[in-house]
């Protein structure tokens, strides 16, 4: 079932997100377009019942105020003027702006509330069936929700054509390239292939400070993985991947800057040998758990723990060297154990440690001792767009301070980073 869809045109308001979710929570479907997309290509959209142009403090890019094209202005369905241009408010209380879209999505727009996930796994798999025909799939399994949920739909979708790989580039927590080979090979039967590319990695990785470089060092150097492991294949054809919507608008719009690249958005090798498979591109994080559940997944597999792409790559800020990603592996670890043992796992929906490259002078054994300090961070979100800061008790804060530094070699300091986001990124890097 194809589900009506009403579209926001990007002319540089920051709420455009917000915007997207809260006509997908009156049950209708919406994304967010370039503004300068053509009456053509808003045509060739399924079913569109509506266009809404939401403007804002970014409208001016480069110099020149943008606007879409005149012709969108008559476009055969209803176009909603949304503060396009500042001087219409949009209303801020909840219950005022539910309102005015109910009013225009329903009354106005006529379009029916028939988006969920059991339509929208119905229709991705039907895509994905015309996308695949009967070519065989390569996909990067990290066993995080992203990944996770992408094997459930290929999988439902063509079966044994997938093959998931499971690259352990030295990035990963402590423990987990052991646990993915079990979930996913002994309790899922997927088509597992584990590759140990650790050396591999952190050779490329050495001496690169700069946190973009990383990321798309990461990237391309995954892709290049997958393309090894395709050529010993037969018939591989798709490079899956679990690209979501925040990644996507994180990382540019034609009008607004990139707040950061992904790996799985702007560090692909323009001599890329696959066609992509992203079925999840136009959800946002809470709406990819709750297609993990609708395929059946387990809670364990799709509450887990969010975690980046480039993995412990951007927690060891700077350059990454082999002694200090051992200490993040480490006091990461030592969090997660205690966040579970005072009941926050599940509770905070992203915790995590990181380890800047520099040190601070401290005492051990009673001598001098320059080592590193450990920054903890513990966030709660919806959607990975906005973020608050978990208000952990200062007694076990203490305790893992305690931990850290006793246990982890090379760290003398433990701080908590109090910043929400925005101003601050979930990440550091």
């Amino acid at each position: 079932m194809k589900q009506d869809m009403i579209v926001i045109l990007d002319l540089g308001s920051d709420e455009n997100p917000r915007l997207a979710r809260e006509i997908r929570a009156l049950g209708v479907y919406s994304e967010i377009h370039p503004h300068d997309i053509t009456a053509e290509e808003l045509a060739a959209l399924p079913n569109v019942k509506g266009v809404i142009l939401n403007g804002g403090p970014n409208r001016i890019v480069d110099g020149v105020e943008i606007d879409v094209a005149k012709d969108i202005y008559n476009a055969p369905v209803p176009v909603l003027l949304a503060d396009h241009k500042g001087d219409k408010p949009w209303p801020v209380d909840a219950e005022a702006r539910k309102e005015a879209l109910s009013n225009f999505v329903f009354g106005i727009c006529g379009a029916q509330a028939n988006w969920n996930m059991e339509n929208f796994i119905a229709d991705q798999v039907d895509l994905i069936r015309q996308q695949v025909g009967d070519k065989k799939v390569l996909l990067a399994l990290s066993g995080g929700v992203d990944s996770s949920v992408v094997a459930a739909l290929l999988i439902k979708a063509v079966g044994k054509q997938l093959t998931c790989v499971h690259v352990n580039h030295g990035l990963l927590r402590k423990g987990e390239p052991e646990e993915v080979v079990r979930v996913f090979r002994d309790e899922m039967d997927a088509n597992l292939i584990y590759v140990d590319a650790v050396d591999r990695f952190l050779d490329k990785l050495a001496g690169v400070a700069d946190p973009e470089s990383k990321r798309k060092i990461i990237g391309a150097e995954f892709i290049r993985v997958f393309e090894e492991e395709a050529r010993k294949l037969d018939g591989i054809a798709f490079l899956g991947q679990g690209t979501i919507y925040p990644d996507i608008i994180e990382s540019g719009t034609k009008t607004v800057k990139a707040v950061k690249s992904h790996h799985n958005v702007g560090g692909l090798p323009e001599d890329l040998d696959f066609e992509l498979v992203e079925p999840l591109k136009m959800l946002f994080k809470d709406e990819v758990r709750a297609c993990g559940k609708a395929l059946g997944l387990p809670d364990s597999m799709v509450y887990r723990q969010p975690f980046p792409g480039p993995g412990l790559g951007v927690r060891c800020l700077g350059a990454i060297t082999r002694d200090r990603l051992e200490a993040v592996r480490e006091s990461d670890a030592i969090l997660r154990e205690e966040f579970a043992a005072n009941g926050l796992e599940g509770k905070v929906w992203q915790y995590f440690t990181a380890v800047p490259d520099l040190k601070s002078v401290g005492v051990r054994d009673g001598k001098r001792a320059d080592e590193w300090p450990c920054i903890l961070r513990a966030v709660n979100t919806v959607d990975a767009m906005t973020a608050t800061v978990e208000d952990v008790p200062f007694a076990l804060l203490q305790k893992i301070t305690a931990r850290i530094t006793s246990e982890v070699k090379g760290i003398n300091r433990v701080l908590y980073d109090l910043t929400p986001k925005p101003t601050g990124t979930i990440e550091w890097e």
